[in-house]
Parts: C-alpha cells; sequence; structure tokens
C-alpha cells in the first residue's frame, strides 16, 4: 500500500476493561469514516461525524487515521482494543474493505472489539478479518459490539429508531459465533419518550432476557449528544436523563456482570443525581465494571443522599406521556 499521511481520529484514549475474567489494559477509537448507512437514531450525534469521497479516498484517510493511532500509542502499552465508528465498522461502503483489513493487520495478537449493526455481520467477513487479528495468542481473539440497546422490540422501534428486530440481533450473534468470534451487547438506559421506572425496568428485563445470547452486555445510559431528538426533547424539558440511582440498581440485581462507563455523569446532558453524590456513585460504578464486586454497589445504593428521595418520588410518581417531574 502506498504510504499515507497522519490523520487524527476524532478520539482515542487508553484505559482499562475486564474480558473474561480479567483486567487488560485497553486502547479506543474512533474512526471517522463514510457514515452510517443508517442514520436516523434518536440519540445519536454521530451522524457529523462521516467524511465524503470514493472508496479510495475514504480507505486512505482511514488508514491514514489508523497510521496517527501506530504512532501515538505504542502497541506494547494496551492488549484490547475497541473499534467505533459512526455506524458499522463492517459495511464495506463505510469502511471500505482495503481499510478493514489495514486495521485487522494492524491490531494482529490484540483483542479486537468492532462494533457494527447486525445486517453487516456476515462470517466471510468476519473470518476474514479474524484470520488478519488472530496470532493464536488469544482465545477469543475478536468480538463483534452490536447496539441492540433493548430486547423490547416495540421500544427499540418507537423510541429509539434503530430499525432491526431482536430476532435479527440472534440471528447476527449466532453467525459470529459460527465464524469464531465473541459477541458484545450494549443496551441503552433510558431512551425518550419512557419514565425513570420504565427504562429502569426495560433495562432489567433485557439483561435477563440477553443472558446466553450476549458473551459480554455493556449498560450505556444515555447522554444528550448535539443535535440530535433527545437534545430537542431535553431543551424543552420533556427528557431528563437517567439517575445514577437507577443505573446502580440495575447493576446490584443483574443475574450476570454488566459493565458500564457512565459518559457524562455528573453533568446535566448525562446520568446524573443531585450533584453531591454523584461523583463517588460514578467512580464506584466504573470500578465495579472492572472488579465485579457486588459489595460496591450495595454500599452505595445504601449511601445517604437527599436525592434519593427524589428519585424514589420520581419511579413512583412519573407516569408515561409526561413531562419529566425533575430536570
Amino acid at each position: 500500500m502506498v504510504p499515507v499521511a497522519e490523520e487524527k481520529p476524532p478520539a482515542c484514549w487508553t484505559g482499562k476493561d475486564r474480558i473474561r475474567g480479567e483486567v487488560i489494559r485497553s486502547l479506543t477509537v474512533i474512526f471517522r469514516t463514510g457514515g452510517c448507512a443508517w442514520n436516523r437514531c434518536l440519540m445519536c450525534g454521530y451522524r457529523s461525524v462521516r467524511m465524503e469521497g470514493t472508496p479510495g479516498e475514504l480507505s486512505t484517510r482511514v488508514v491514514a487515521q489508523l497510521r496517527w493511532v501506530q504512532q501515538h500509542h505504542d502497541p506494547a502499552s494496551y492488549d484490547l482494543v475497541k473499534i467505533y465508528t459512526s455506524g458499522s465498522f463492517l459495511d464495506p461502503c463505510e469502511v471500505p474493505p482495503d481499510a478493514r483489513d489495514a486495521v485487522g493487520d494492524a491490531f494482529r495478537g490484540k483483542v479486537v472489539i468492532a462494533e457494527t449493526r447486525p445486517e453487516f455481520v456476515t462470517r466471510d467477513v468476519l473470518e476474514e478479518f479474524m484470520a488478519r487479528v488472530d496470532d493464536g495468542s488469544r482465545a477469543v481473539p475478536c468480538y463483534t459490539a452490536i447496539g441492540l440497546e433493548t430486547t423490547d422490540d416495540a421500544i427499540r422501534k418507537k423510541c429509539i429508531r434503530k430499525g432491526f428486530t431482536f430476532a435479527e440481533y440472534q440471528k447476527a450473534a449466532r453467525t459470529a459465533r459460527d465464524a469464531g468470534a465473541g459477541v458484545k451487547a450494549y443496551l441503552l438506559l433510558k431512551p425518550p419518550f419512557l419514565t425513570e421506572r420504565e427504562a429502569r425496568d426495560d433495562m432489567a428485563r433485557s439483561i435477563a432476557t440477553l443472558t446466553g445470547h450476549a458473551d459480554l452486555i455493556s449498560l450505556n445510559p444515555c447522554t444528550v449528544q448535539s443535535g440530535t431528538t433527545v437534545e430537542w426533547l431535553w431543551q424543552r424539558g420533556a427528557y431528563r436523563p437517567p439517575y445514577l440511582w437507577s443505573v446502580l440498581q440495575i447493576l446490584e440485581g443483574a443475574p450476570v456482570h454488566v459493565t458500564c462507563d457512565p459518559v457524562g455523569g455528573g453533568y446535566p446532558r448525562g446520568p446524573h443525581n443531585c450533584g453531591s453524590c454523584d461523583r463517588e456513585l460514578v467512580t464506584g460504578i466504573r470500578d465495579y465494571s472492572l472488579t465485579v464486586d457486588r459489595g460496591l454497589l450495595r454500599a452505595l445504593l445504601k449511601k445517604e443522599c437527599g436525592c434519593r428521595g427524589e428519585w424514589e418520588l420520581v419511579l413512583d410518581r412519573e407516569r408515561p406521556y409526561a413531562m419529566p417531574l425533575t430536570r
């Protein structure tokens, strides 16, 4: 391949994740690509993170971003790579195949988690990508990550506008496993039009239903991203992100370990309580994701704070199709 100049991806950072009972160093990369083919989800602000151009031009720019990652992050400093785009890493129109191949070659020997919509999960594509990633050192070298959001088809259709069904997710999960890949599912806590109680109960049901249909489950409390329907509602007082109390209760009651990184936690646009207890709870939730210490969650749920009564009141009094009781 002809050498290309570096181009910085929209975001790239290091951290830690728990995979197969082990805490390992991770690298998260968000690539700017050709853009999501669906591009209709009510809460997603990534529709603006896209590039125009021919397949060749798109490939060149994706590879340029990859080169930036390689130049700025020593491969010895991480063991897991999480790949995100504005839509689907496995969509050949969004990420041309030669660019996808370059990504696979670059991260050979790492555990790779790549997000995609279910319609792009095919055995041939997965096997080809995994052959580039897998050097024989990992029990599961690659995970297909799908933003399922909920196992309730009505909520996914009416409140999120995701464009696929739980049955289609299940089919994609089977295809991924047949190809030798693991499956990660992302769940969305509190899309628009649900009360706090409805959103909490939906996540509890979804986690129980997903058991056996995903190897990894991640709970994503909804944040208010710019230029979205959720932001339009939030600006008019018609939407409030979920309480951190709800996040704690869902994680503590889940039948399996569910990870959570409350993006924007403690801020008005992210999952939050009153502001006084938020930082401690956000830190505790992130610590739990690595330690699987449910005692930590139980201790946080017993924390005394005036906003706990507010949250309980909201659970009891908030009604469907009405304005939120709090902001």
